[in-house]
């Protein structure tokens, strides 16, 4: 079976980086960021990679322009299943996979309440984001190189990342929904041949409570719980925050 590299050396901008580094530090962010795909000149980023290259705009706004690209847009927002969407921004925009339900609940419900680019937003600036890569890191698969990082977080990483010949977007279901959602062990298992998915994991139920929901009088207020299945989980949210309910917790009915 072959290796896998998680904690390459991070690649930084510096005032005195050549014009060679600024190259490599562009296919490194497209690289990461985007799942190891192809990148036509025709999707590339050319306004920002020129304030990239004269020092207007840093590693960590290039990097926000990538994640609200067309091309990160539709290939991981639009075609893949909600739960694979989120489980991708960790990695991509932290270097690491999601660590609880409670953390997948707030992004999906994020991304339905406010949108895409708020999602996104969420990510580059958080503190987390800021300690690991600041202004001008790359950011990196960092699972393996945090101070108390369990072998559990290095095992869902090697399931979302098997090194240079997988392309994020060739897997549309969840590879992380069932571990998470029960706070169990991944297991870590030689690559597969066939990336697609199987959709299986979203047939799996979710339970969503919900409190503060509008209702006919006499019963305005109430706590509610619905049973969803992951592929009409953002549809039913979407219902959820047109009654002006708020989310609780969403999690797996096992």
């Amino acid at each position: 079976m072959s290796s896998i590299v998680i904690n390459a050396t991070p690649l930084e901008l510096w005032p005195t980086s050549t014009a060679d580094d600024v190259q490599a530090i562009i296919r490194a962010v497209y690289k990461h960021v985007l799942g190891n795909p192809h990148v036509m000149d025709s999707e590339r980023l050319v306004v920002a990679e020129s304030q990239l290259s004269d020092r207007s705009l840093p590693v960590r706004e290039f990097v926000r322009a990538v994640g609200k690209s067309e091309f990160y847009r539709s290939r991981y927002f639009e075609t893949c299943a909600p739960y694979r969407f989120v489980e991708l921004n960790f990695m991509h925009f932290l270097g690491r996979p999601p660590q609880s339900q409670t953390e997948i609940s707030e992004h999906i419900v994020r991304t339905v309440s406010e949108g895409y680019d708020a999602e996104i937003d969420s990510y580059i600036d958080s503190d987390e984001y800021q300690v690991a890569f600041g202004e001008n890191i790359v950011p990196y698969r960092r699972s393996n190189t945090q101070p108390g990082q369990s072998q559990v977080t290095f095992n869902r990483m090697y399931a979302l990342d098997r090194g240079a010949s997988q392309i994020s977007s060739a897997v549309k279901s969840s590879q992380l929904l069932y571990p998470v959602a029960t706070n169990t062990s991944t297991k870590i298992t030689p690559p597969s041949t066939n990336l697609g998915g199987s959709g299986e994991a979203n047939k799996k139920k979710f339970k969503i409570v919900v409190t503060g929901s509008k209702f006919d009088s006499p019963r305005r207020f109430s706590t509610t719980t619905y049973l969803v299945s992951g592929d009409n989980m953002t549809p039913q949210i979407q219902r959820i925050n047109r009654t002006s309910g708020k989310i609780v917790s969403i999690t797996e009915v096992v």
